[in-house]
């Protein structure tokens, strides 16, 4: 009886060692497969990092070649930017002095009006009036400035060549002092054509035309 026990006590042993074994191979089994499929993701990441290296020193080797396409293209665009600014400031340039002149013959037209009827010619004057009507267009005035012209030169000498007045005034203008109508000639006591072109001077600086000088002598006496 003891004899029997034993012997199946062996059997017994000799199955469980059969089974652990399987189930170590299996486990074994197992293990290889999991070893297996690590190492092949391990060899695809490390290719995929490879190709993400090989496209970053690509960028870099391209960005490095267009670098000079690059700065010709940002040097042609500030050269672009610089001529359109200058032919915008040259537009507005224009556009201002054309609103200043229109503003100006406004103003002329507002400031230094007609006074009296437009002389249809010269030959309706003359004596000096007739040498000072000649002498108009030559420092850019029209006939529709002689009315003014006259009326102005009756209050300060009726036209003639020799008045004085107690101050040091001289002449058609009254030019103060006389001697000043030199820088038209050395004739400037006796010759009306000398005394009228610094008059007519004169007018153009101060005053812009012979109707200017007219209004301020009107308003204040004197021009």
């Amino acid at each position: 009886m003891s004899r029997l026990l034993s012997r199946l006590g062996v059997r017994a042993l000799a199955v469980g060692l059969l089974v652990v074994g399987l189930i170590g191979g299996t486990a074994l089994g197992i293990d290889r497969q999991t070893q297996q499929r690590i190492s092949a993701a391990g060899q695809a990441a490390g290719v995929e990092a490879d190709d993400v290296h090989q496209l970053q020193v690509d960028q870099a080797d391209l960005w490095r070649a267009t670098a000079g396409q690059r700065a010709a293209q940002a040097d042609a665009q500030v050269k672009a930017n610089a001529a359109a600014a200058a032919a915008a400031a040259k537009a507005k340039a224009a556009d201002d002095a054309v609103r200043a002149q229109a503003a100006n013959r406004s103003q002329d037209r507002t400031t230094t009006p007609t006074f009296g009827p437009i002389p249809s010619s010269c030959k309706e004057y003359t004596g000096n009036q007739a040498v000072g009507c000649a002498l108009l267009s030559q420092f850019g005035f029209g006939l529709d400035q002689m009315t003014c012209l006259v009326k102005l030169w009756n209050r300060e000498s009726h036209w003639q060549v020799d008045a004085k007045n107690p101050s040091g005034a001289y002449g058609i203008p009254q030019a103060k002092p006389g001697s000043k109508m030199a820088e038209y000639g050395s004739d400037w006591q006796t010759n009306p054509a000398t005394q009228i072109k610094w008059g007519l001077d004169y007018i153009k600086t101060r005053y812009t035309n012979p109707c200017g000088a007219w209004a301020h002598s009107e308003a204040t006496g004197w021009y």
